[in-house]
């Protein structure tokens, strides 16, 4: 423990924030780091308790709290606090492989579960996570690793997602050769057509691509396996092949259909188009994105987000800085307590509100919270050009589990584009179908005895496509145990 006394004698203060209006101008990032003296009397807070659950990864009233990659982390922000930042990094780095990906987007189930937090405020775990992997980079401690020995032994891993560029970096590491197939231009999957530039920049990606190439990781962009490339040749030219394509099956509304309906988009796709128009630019300005086409725009339009998650919040930060006339977020869920009640106690997930950085951008641009809750929609009103105009919205209610219209509640709401973030229903069929895999119930692959191998195939599968929806350090961690299967596999025994 660096600082016996510091948890008690030091608050917790998190990196700071550029101001709502003046981030809304730019697609750039906006959290600012705090300096060197103050990070590490933020880390000089954790208490190196006797029993850890940072870092514990605990299933607690059916949600998980704690690190899934089982980061070291009493013992990192010991080396932080001490000013050892290099040991603190190769600490970070035994157990996770991007901390600049979930030291910017990982909404730090570590914190939820620190001891801190049970009567105080949690250790700052993810801004020095954060501080650990740029320091890295910074100041060189981060070199290409010379593969000294190869196994003569070939991976194709299809999917350059959080969990593909975990199994490929953790399998060339071991000596495998490791070819990456993506359809995407870009390699990164969510990473960088999902998540937007303000969360994570995407030369924070294409900073670790260019490292895993020097490594000798081989990746081949704008090849779409299942169309551009089947499964035969991949099967026969490789030793094992592992899935990681995703859950990018969109949930639909059964009211509009974006494939018929003008106006109506899912989610990702509004996000994916107004990335690859940023890229095109000169910069992260709104005005260079203006100057490019491409993207679905929403100045001057009454946009309308269906889903509460993430991905709805990036909806809205997006619109605002495209200048929106209106954002209205719909959610079919009870607006949650602003505190814990007796029956959400420490160390479970809490489950309360969160306002994030799209809710504190639309309450400073139209003065109101933008979330309407236990609210769905009933029908779409088009014009006489089959555009989207208005939303018939209606309350709800849950009776028995199952979802009933409250009668009488029915409201119209002007909407030029309604936007689907509702979630995912499993992986795509036509990559599934072209490895003949099996899916259960919820669309994902099924594998042998809960771990990731295909049964009686040479076929793997980590991630979303295995696990289904869920948050990058999930897909990571699933990464990293699938590409020991992998070498147990290819090897007959592993040391990953």
């Amino acid at each position: 423990m660096g600082k016996e006394t510091g948890f008690l004698e030091y608050r917790r203060v998190n990196n700071g924030d550029v101001p709502a209006s003046e981030r809304i101008k730019t697609f750039a990032e906006f959290h600012t780091p705090l300096i060197a003296e103050d990070r590490r009397n933020q880390a000089a807070r954790c208490m190196n308790c006797g029993v850890p659950f940072c870092q514990s990864a605990m299933n607690l009233g059916g949600m998980v709290t704690g690190c899934p990659l089982h980061n070291l982390i009493p013992e990192w922000n010991d080396e932080i606090y001490r000013g050892h930042d290099e040991h603190a990094f190769n600490r970070l780095h035994k157990t996770s492989n991007f901390p600049e990906f979930t030291g910017r987007v990982c909404p730090a189930l570590c914190e939820k579960a620190c001891m801190c937090g049970q009567n105080g405020e949690a250790v700052t775990v993810h801004d020095n996570e954060l501080f650990l992997i740029e320091t890295a980079f910074e100041k060189g401690y981060i070199k290409p690793l010379k593969i000294n020995v190869r196994s003569g032994k070939k991976v194709a891993v299809i999917g350059s997602g959080p969990s593909g560029l975990a199994v490929a970096d953790e399998l060339n590491h071991r000596g495998h050769h490791v070819e990456v197939f993506e359809r995407e231009d870009e390699i990164g999957g969510l990473l960088m057509y999902g998540i937007p530039n303000m969360k994570l920049d995407k030369s924070v990606i294409k900073r670790r691509r260019k490292l895993m190439e020097e490594e000798g990781v081989v990746f081949h962009t704008g090849v779409d396996v299942g169309r551009d490339k089947k499964s035969e040749e991949l099967l026969a030219g490789f030793d094992a092949v592992v899935l990681c394509c995703g859950a990018k099956k969109a949930r639909p509304l059964a009211v509009c259909d974006p494939a018929t309906d003008k106006g109506v988009y899912y989610a990702v796709d509004f996000l994916t188009k107004t990335t690859k128009a940023l890229l095109t630019g000169k910069d992260r300005s709104v005005a260079s994105l203006k100057k490019q086409g491409g993207y679905i725009d929403a100045e001057g339009k009454h946009v309308i987000i269906v889903g509460g998650g993430d991905t709805g919040n990036d909806c809205i930060g997006t619109s605002i800085r495209m200048g929106a006339k209106s954002v209205t977020a719909i959610e079919m869920m009870p607006k949650p307590p602003v505190e814990r009640l007796a029956s959400n106690p420490w160390p479970e997930w809490p489950k309360v509100l969160k306002t994030d950085y799209g809710h504190e951008e639309a309450i400073h641009v139209y003065g109101e919270d933008p979330r309407v809750y236990e609210t769905t929609i009933k029908s779409i009103v088009k014009d006489k050009k089959g555009a989207i105009k208005q939303v018939e919205t209606v309350k709800v209610k849950f009776n028995g589990g199952k979802l009933e219209y409250v009668p009488g509640t029915e409201q119209k709401l002007k909407c030029d584009i309604l936007l689907i973030a509702a979630g995912f229903v499993g992986c795509e069929d036509y990559t599934a179908d072209e490895f003949a895999v099996k899916r259960g119930p919820r669309g994902t692959v099924l594998t042998a005895d809960d771990g990731y191998h295909v049964t009686n195939t040479k076929i793997f599968c980590a991630g979303d496509m295995h696990r289904g929806q869920s948050l990058v350090v999930w897909a990571i961690a699933e990464g990293r145990a699938c590409a020991k299967e992998v070498d147990e596999y290819l090897m007959g025994y592993t040391n990953l």
